[in-house]
């Protein structure tokens, strides 16, 4: 049961200037890609192809011979969910249950935001910054490399990549400029909200 590579939610212009479409096609068609190959080669023929891909990150992260395969996977899963963080016209501040949930656990937008440019700009090398929901409270965590909010229990609303290739194309060494449009111009509230009310 082959994962397929997901289309982007958005034609690869969509969200240019901010991310070009030559960063979209390398990080999709290359990176994404790549890591969605070798995860079907990796999981061909074994008990893991029955499974999704959810199951699949989460037993491999319990198992250190498996960091191969998890890394695939959670690469895999994490930049499907990374594309649908973003929107075309995107970002601000929300509305609704998510904007409440936001006043509540963090003291205000302007909070989550400083927490959320914060974690990404201080991840050391390769990951992700996360808006996660944990015990009911919504939390910033930060992760490397390929690690996932879902091997510690919590459901991620919506990330960041702070690789260097989602970004080092536009903004070269500059990752604070790219988290700050991210934030101001990108996040797909609605994606959010959506998985807020889904885990509630």
């Amino acid at each position: 049961m082959a994962y397929e590579l997901p289309a982007l939610p958005y034609d690869y212009d969509a969200l240019d200037p901010v991310i070009s479409k030559s960063t979209l096609e390398f990080h999709h068609d290359k990176h994404h890609a790549g890591y969605v190959s070798k995860y079907n080669a990796a999981v061909a023929g074994t008990d893991y192809d029955s499974q999704s891909i959810e199951e699949v990150l989460k037993a491999a992260a319990k198992d250190p011979s498996q960091a191969g395969l998890f890394n695939n996977a959670a690469q895999s899963w994490n930049h499907t969910f990374y594309w649908n963080s973003m929107a075309p016209n995107g970002g601000g501040t929300p509305s609704g249950a998510i904007a409440e949930k936001i006043d509540s656990d963090f003291g205000g937008f302007d909070k989550f935001a400083e927490e959320f440019k914060q974690a990404g700009a201080t991840q050391f090398g390769s990951g992700w910054a996360w808006l996660v929901l944990d015990g009911g409270q919504l939390k910033v965590t930060q992760s490397s490399n390929a690690s996932n909010p879902l091997t510690e229990g919590q459901t991620p609303l919506l990330t960041i990549d702070v690789w260097e290739h989602a970004y080092y194309l536009d903004y070269q060494n500059a990752r604070p400029a790219y988290i700050d449009v991210f934030v101001e111009k990108l996040i797909n509230w609605e994606f959010a909200a959506k998985n807020l009310e889904e885990a509630s």
